[in-house]
């Protein structure tokens, strides 16, 4: 049997956990699997090591990393979105919008244990993989993999929970309830290792045969790691390394806003770190599609979902006037459809509805859960927008201004009488309109509550919005009860739950 830290769910048999796992290219998704593995026969070719780094990409598209979870304490959590639906669907999501929530509610232990359970594969495959006989080359490159996603997989949970239990080995079965807290530096340095020996390790995008696209990159762990660099508020760094990523000359921005999130954009040039998807020819959801589309689809008539995360009020007014991003972002009862042909009827069983364009995919084989949408998580104007904030910080603001630019000049297109550049030099002033571009440029892409807790605004922003904000309790997250509970109350519970 499988086990992993914390998390009392029993394998299901390695040929399923592993050979059904892809790393994000279609035409992998639809091999079938062949026979049946065990742990005696287990990471012994290179195949082997193929697979139980396909396995780390896999779990990304599962419901605890995708769905509800996911978007709940990303998007809905924010003043982006509100839980959306029918009123008295999925509550604990409502209780999550409204700041109500305690720790048992399910949203974060989905969470939790779906990220654990990508550190549990990532783990296996950076101790095992070493000892492969195989290309040296390639088996360098999975295990840089491997650490990439572990890195990005604690990048998450560090910045949600705070102090957590690192985990960088497989465990003993008389280790699993007995992990304790580690102080938030530690895990601060884990992931920078596991980044740095990252970019050692793997290729550039545009290295990867076709067939690879979706794997990681150094440009992706570059862009990770001046994330981490900006959350620690080490400018010097998060500038060096998001420069790193714009001088590769990898990746440009794509000359129309809306085709990132459409099947056009897909590993296009402006992705730098996205989990591909497929359906499957089939009435079930098969091991590469996704419930991200389907919980966010408009509920109704067409009938694509569930409505969930509804983009807010407050975000509608955030846009400047004519933003084209604001229509790329949102649909509203009577728009047609990126498809051109179906409209949007209104759902009396929802108030003021609106959807999550973003997450809009064309029809497709089987039923909703079937999602084909690939996951967009790192986009290159995310990068321009943290240099030109590091670079505003470092007393820059010129060099800034050119990033911030680039990204607004694409969102406007050939409409010279919309968000004109910014002029302004002002350190301080620069830095609340490279913050209000994040959100216009960024919405609905889970990105917003990260960046209201780096920059210390959580707060502010929810206590404007209306939210029950408590401050020094609601920065962070409580540790799931199950959790303690399972640890026999070795793990500590975050302060005010």
């Amino acid at each position: 049997m499988e086990k992993y830290f914390s998390l009392h769910i029993r394998w299901i048999s390695l040929a399923a956990l592993f050979l059904l796992a892809s790393a994000c290219e279609k035409e992998f998704l639809e091999r079938a699997p062949k026979g049946q593995l065990t742990f005696d026969t287990y990471f012994e070719t290179p195949d082997h090591a193929v697979w139980a780094t396909n396995a780390i990409y896999q779990n990304f598209r599962s419901w605890d990393m995708c769905a509800f979870p996911w978007i709940g304490i990303t998007d809905v959590i924010s003043d982006d979105a509100d839980k959306g639906s029918t009123e008295n669907d999925a509550l604990y999501l409502l209780e999550i919008d409204d700041f109500t929530f305690d720790a048992t509610n399910q949203a974060f232990s989905g969470a939790w244990s779906g990220h654990y359970r990508t550190i549990f594969r990532a783990n296996l495959a950076i101790e095992n993989i070493p000892g492969i006989d195989m290309d040296e080359e390639l088996r360098g490159r999975l295990v840089g993999e491997a650490k990439f996603l572990r890195a990005y997989t604690y990048f998450r949970l560090v910045q949600w929970f705070g102090e957590l239990p690192l985990i960088t080995t497989p465990l003993n079965e008389d280790e699993y309830f007995t992990q304790e807290r580690r102080p938030v530096a530690e895990a601060y340095n884990l992931i920078e290792r596991d980044l740095l020996d990252a970019i050692d390790a793997l290729p550039e995008k545009s290295e990867y045969a076709d067939g690879d696209l979706g794997r990681a990159t150094k440009g992706a762990a570059r862009g990770i790691l001046a994330k981490l660099y900006m959350l620690k508020k080490d400018y010097v760094n998060a500038e060096k390394y998001s420069l790193e990523v714009i001088s590769s000359n990898e990746y440009s921005l794509l000359p129309r806003y809306a085709d990132n999130f459409l099947p056009v954009g897909e590993h296009g040039s402006e992705s730098i770190f996205e989990i591909g998807a497929v359906a499957i020819q089939a009435a079930v959801a098969g091991p590469g599609a996704t419930p991200f589309n389907m919980i966010q689809g408009v509920r109704g008539i067409p009938n694509l979902g569930w409505g969930f995360n509804r983009p807010s009020d407050d975000l509608v007014a955030a846009y400047e006037p004519g933003d084209p991003r604001r229509q790329a972002t949102i649909i509203y009862v009577g728009e047609v459809l990126p498809d051109g042909l179906t409209l949007v009827e209104d759902n009396p069983e929802i108030l003021n509805e609106r959807y999550n364009q973003k997450a809009w995919v064309p029809a497709h084989a089987g039923l909703q859960d079937n999602g084909p949408g690939n996951l967009r998580l790192l986009r290159y104007s995310d990068i321009l927008l943290l240099a030109a904030e590091a670079l505003n910080e470092n007393g820059k603001p010129a060099d800034a201004l050119l990033y911030l630019n680039q990204v607004r000049q694409r969102a406007r297109g050939s409409n010279n009488f919309i968000l004109p550049d910014i002029t302004t030099t002002g350190q301080g002033e620069l830095r609340e309109i490279i913050y209000h571009e994040r959100r216009v440029e960024l919405a609905m892409e889970q990105q917003r509550w990260f960046d209201l807790l780096r920059w210390g605004r959580a707060e502010q922003v929810m206590t404007a919005a209306g939210k029950n904000f408590m401050p020094n309790k609601h920065e962070l997250l409580p540790i799931p009860q199950s959790e303690i509970d399972l640890s026999g109350g070795l793990l500590q519970q975050n302060k005010g739950y």
